[in-house]
């Protein structure tokens, strides 16, 4: 079982529409003892890092989160829940995030062409980096994804495993061990995305991060 994590701020229903349509058995939930007999889990996200932070330390979700990942659970952040994944986000000051990956997020108009427009709104191709991932057994280079997002992680090279180009390069995906992230909305990139998400549901746990 699948638990996609409700906290507040996800575009939930999409998500789980995704997994039913390729099969899997999904649950939104924050209930600690259904996220815990879960196989895997999702963290989505919308919104701003700071209030999404906020929700899940009031719902003791953060320390939930970081006890699965050390049995070796699958955990995917989407979109503003890869960032927060990470150590940290500059978005409207410093706000600490879930410390899983190192880096930090940035928002990209700092490093993009100052007529490129923010958010970043659209599709673009993914370019792997490395070998290519697990979570990438069913699509191929080139394939394009959904983005909708005005921050980016940076400083995560030793998790780097896609990226995209927005007048500079950004990190699109990103995976270490059992915890990965994609800064695309998988449940609105159609087959791409939803071959990802195939992929997610087979991943074997095991490999702390």
């Amino acid at each position: 079982m699948i638990a996609i994590i409700d906290y507040g701020v996800g575009n939930l229903f999409s998500l789980k529409s995704s997994f039913t349509a390729i099969g899997a058995d999904v649950i939104v939930t924050r209930d600690e003892n259904e996220i815990r007999k879960a196989d895997r889990i999702i963290l989505p996200g919308v919104g701003a890092f700071e209030d999404a932070a906020k929700k899940l330390k009031e719902l003791r979700l953060d320390t939930l989160l970081k006890e699965e990942v050390k049995k070796g659970k699958p955990l995917m952040g989407i979109c503003l829940g890869m960032q927060m994944l990470f150590e940290k986000s500059f978005e409207y000051g410093e706000h600490e995030g879930l410390g899983l990956l190192k880096g930090s997020v940035q928002p990209i108009k700092d490093r993009i062409p100052g007529e490129l427009k923010v958010p970043h709104m659209g599709w673009n191709a993914l370019q792997f980096h490395g070998e290519k991932h697990p979570l990438f057994r069913y699509i191929n280079e080139g394939d394009c994804v959904y983005f909708v997002h005005s921050y980016a992680a940076v400083g995560c090279e030793d998790s780097l495993i896609a990226s995209a180009e927005y007048g500079a390069s950004i990190t699109a995906a990103v995976a270490k061990g059992n915890v990965m992230g994609c800064q695309f909305h998988p449940e609105k990139s159609g087959n791409v995305g939803l071959n990802i998400l195939r992929a997610f549901c087979e991943m074997e746990g095991g490999a702390v991060c």
